[in-house]
């Protein structure tokens, strides 16, 4: 089966207010992604390919509502707390954090843990407190997996090296994997490797022998977990990716990178014509 996921970060901040999204006002926003994306995904087999959208939380409950009963798409947060409401003991006192029992509440079904941006946040905090444990911020990731999945939902796993770490990129990305997985149900956990080093604006990309090179890797240290390639999935890279058999989809964000840059599902629909043909 091939996974095609969706991380649309904060692209909901109006261009005025210096974000990037000119396509709907912020309180339709979410609802208009999944009604100008659905009806086109019906086209593909459920049974061969799977397809979620992480939404920042102040839209989900728009996105729930918009989907239709066949619909396709299936919806996730863009992150959990590794604490969660149990029972006889926390009844949600959670003051800005995102327990996963309040997001299966709302209807999510997946979860992104893991991302490079969270890793840099959870490793600024952890620097800014005097701990350069680099194993700190994967042990904290693993806690969320394991909330997350006990809660019933879905991981996508992201792993990934920065240009500081790629010479040793095996040591990197099997510690990642390795203490990020400790006592998971890998059954309900897929990998996105993120080349870290290559993503942004003057990078030179990941090339297929390269993602096929770490793909591999990934495969052989999970013992054939399935891997997506979280660095971009675009229209550049779209035909290359799919001609990987180790890689099994791709995780979108930014659809359109000059002029008027932002997400467009029209551009999202496309991408996806082009990886699956």
């Amino acid at each position: 089966m091939k996974h095609i996921y969706l991380n649309l970060k904060r692209f909901d901040i109006p261009v005025l207010l210096g974000g990037v999204n000119s396509i709907a006002q912020m309180k339709d926003w979410g609802s208009f992604i999944i009604k100008n994306t659905q009806d086109t995904l019906k086209m593909y087999s459920k049974e061969e390919v799977e397809f979620a959208m992480f939404f920042p939380e102040l839209h989900l409950l728009k996105a729930l509502e918009a989907r239709s009963e066949d619909s396709p798409i299936e919806i996730g947060c863009q992150g959990v707390f590794w604490e969660d409401v149990e029972p006889g003991g926390n009844f949600g006192a959670f003051t800005t954090d995102r327990p996963a029992a309040a997001m299966k509440a709302a209807g999510c079904e997946v979860v992104l843990i893991g991302h490079c941006e969270e890793r840099n946040h959870i490793n600024g905090i952890l620097n800014r407190a005097g701990c350069g444990n680099t194993k700190a911020a994967s042990r904290i990731l693993n806690e969320e997996i394991k909330t997350a999945v006990k809660r019933g939902l879905k991981v996508l796993y992201c792993i990934g090296e920065k240009s500081e770490e790629q010479e040793q990129w095996q040591e990197t990305l099997g510690e990642q994997l390795e203490i990020g997985l400790k006592d998971v149900d890998r059954s309900e956990v897929i990998i996105a490797y993120e080349p870290v080093w290559s993503i942004g604006p003057g990078k030179i990309p990941a090339d297929k022998e390269y993602i096929t090179k770490i793909a591999g890797f990934i495969k052989k240290q999970t013992h054939g977990m399935e891997v997506v390639y979280g660095g971009g999935l675009k229209k550049e890279n779209a035909a290359m990716l799919s001609s990987i058999p180790e890689i099994d989809g791709g995780l979108i964000a930014l659809t359109r990178f000059g002029g008027e840059i932002g997400f467009y599902p029209e551009e999202y629909l496309e991408i996806i014509s082009l990886y699956l043909g």
